[in-house]
């Protein structure tokens, strides 16, 4: 179940993010509705942490260096490894659509890098976004290289019925998905999780971790390429990790929970 709290804590550095100047408690009450007790709360308490600061006397709050060097500890621990970003700007100059590297979160994909599309019209995504694991194609090339056991629960759990149009409407739909793509070598999207998106995506496991690379956009653009974007996968995949990287990858894919 949500916190409350936490989700506000979270709105109001979206908040900041896009309005990138300070704002006062009236701004803040005033764009999201809270009740004035509560976002002198908020604000107060990220002051009093060191979250937030006042650029100038009663100018208004806005966030202080502190959150650049939490992110800067936390990509330190875990960063993305060098040969996926490359990965990611071969693909992008080799397609010009939006591209990512994604990681298992339970019920979730989450995008750990994102190159996004230089085109007007193009899959908008930043670092961090979820996307459910079962019905996109960067989810179920996680999914193929997990133990059949641990397929098994996240399918169990998952919602159906609630995604883009053309979404598996159970397990069996995202079963033969999966069927489909561990045929292909890649997993593909086409209006499952968004309307009118789509993409493919392939696993690449280094060392005990699992990831995926996705390229995705519009449906009118990628929907004829995703063969070629395919190969783009590949070929990327084998200049940065050597040619036999990808394939034992494939041939280790797990099958499908029954």
């Amino acid at each position: 179940m949500a916190v409350r709290q936490i989700e506000n804590t979270l709105a109001l550095l979206e908040f900041f993010a896009e309005r990138r100047e300070p704002a006062t408690l009236a701004d803040v009450v005033r764009h999201f509705g809270w009740p004035r007790s509560s976002a002198f709360n908020i604000l107060s308490t990220l002051v009093e942490a060191g979250y937030l600061y006042e650029p100038r006397a009663r100018g208004g709050f806005y966030p202080s260096s502190r959150w650049q060097q939490l992110s800067t500890a936390f990509a330190e621990g875990e960063p993305v490894p060098d040969a996926l970003r490359n990965i990611l700007r071969r693909l992008s100059e080799a397609t010009g659509e939006t591209i990512w590297v994604s990681a298992p979160s339970g019920l979730f994909a989450v995008f750990l890098d994102v190159i996004e599309s230089p085109a007007a019209v193009r899959y908008a995504a930043q670092p961090g976004k979820r996307v459910p694991i079962h019905v996109t194609a960067s989810g179920q090339a996680l999914l193929s290289q997990m133990p059949e056991r641990d397929q098994e629960v996240l399918l169990r759990r998952a919602d159906y019925g609630i995604w883009g149009p053309n979404a598996p409407a159970d397990i069996d739909g995202v079963r033969e998905l999966m069927r489909q793509g561990r045929a292909r070598g890649w997993f593909r999207s086409a209006s499952y999780y968004s309307p009118d998106l789509g993409g493919v995506a392939v696993p690449v496991v280094l060392g005990d971790r699992i990831y995926s690379v996705t390229v995705a956009g519009p449906l009118f653009r990628v929907a004829d390429k995703a063969e070629d974007h395919a190969a783009a996968l590949y070929d990327a995949i084998a200049t940065e990790l050597g040619p036999d990287h990808l394939s034992r990858t494939l041939k280790d894919m797990q099958p499908l929970a029954r």
